[in-house]
């Protein structure tokens, strides 16, 4: 299942059934889990551990060298999960020794061409990624978020689960769970109420979270008084417990 004019070298480490297309290279530290498909003209490089049933599409490339001054050739890593997709030119960097040492993707993500996902940024579970999207370095992304395309985040920035950004976003800011932001520089619109009842939220837990997203942005308090008064509903709706911890550690404020 290895094309006759592919490179995978001896050390590379491949279970059963994966697949990579023509003139496609993987390097000395790669791994690769069953059933994964790589496609061809990709480049899987550094320390890089891929997961199973993953599909990879031409031109990529997954594993190479942060573009970050400060590395000094350190083995750090790039982990990603099972089950996704990631489409043509996209590009992932491994991690750096100032931070955790590894870029991680979870599993079940969608990710469309031309995504970039820089070093250190921890990427969660089942989210999307829209064509051209652009994670600086040390960004955390949630479960189940939505970047649309051509979105752009800044290095350290974090988006919690749920969140969603329209297209051409500049996100600078944190953007708590739940919220839909856009604009450049990006101001919240609302929250992500069809991705929420997609997920299975109760239509109780949905006006929940409404209710506090006006506490935060509509109450005039300020990220104090409204982290408070929004840890006051959790009794009444857990599902916000997550918005309160995200608040209390965000570090570039929060998109407002």
């Amino acid at each position: 299942m290895i094309y006759p004019t592919a490179i995978v070298h001896p050390g590379a480490k491949l279970a059963e059934h994966v697949s990579v297309g023509a003139y496609s290279i993987i390097g000395e530290h790669v791994e690769i889990g069953e059933g994964t498909v790589v496609g061809p003209h990709v480049v899987i490089d550094g320390h890089t551990r891929i997961g199973a049933h993953n599909r990879i599409f031409q031109f990529c490339s997954l594993g190479e060298i942060p573009q970050d001054k400060k590395y000094a050739n350190e083995p750090t890593r790039l982990e990603i999960g099972d089950h996704n997709t990631i489409r043509e030119f996209c590009t992932f960097n491994i991690g750096t020794v100032q931070d955790a040492g590894v870029t991680r993707l979870g599993s079940h993500n969608w990710i469309m061409a031309y995504v970039h996902i820089a070093h250190d940024c921890q990427v969660g579970s089942h989210t999307i990624m829209a064509n051209g999207a652009t994670l600086g370095g040390h960004v955390h992304v949630g479960d189940w978020a939505f970047l649309g395309g051509l979105s752009g985040v800044h290095q350290f920035v974090r988006i919690g689960a749920h969140a969603m950004t329209g297209f051409q976003t500049r996100l600078a800011q944190d953007l708590p769970p739940f919220v839909t932001a856009a604009g450049n520089p990006a101001s919240a619109h609302g929250i992500n109420s069809e991705g929420l009842k997609r997920r299975g939220f109760s239509s109780a837990s949905i006006m929940a979270i409404r209710r506090a997203y006006k506490t935060l942005y509509k109450s005039g308090l300020s990220l104090e008084e409204a982290r408070d008064a929004i840890q006051s509903q959790v009794v009444e709706c857990a599902e916000l417990q997550p918005l309160v911890d995200f608040m209390l550690t965000a570090t570039r404020g929060i998109t407002r």
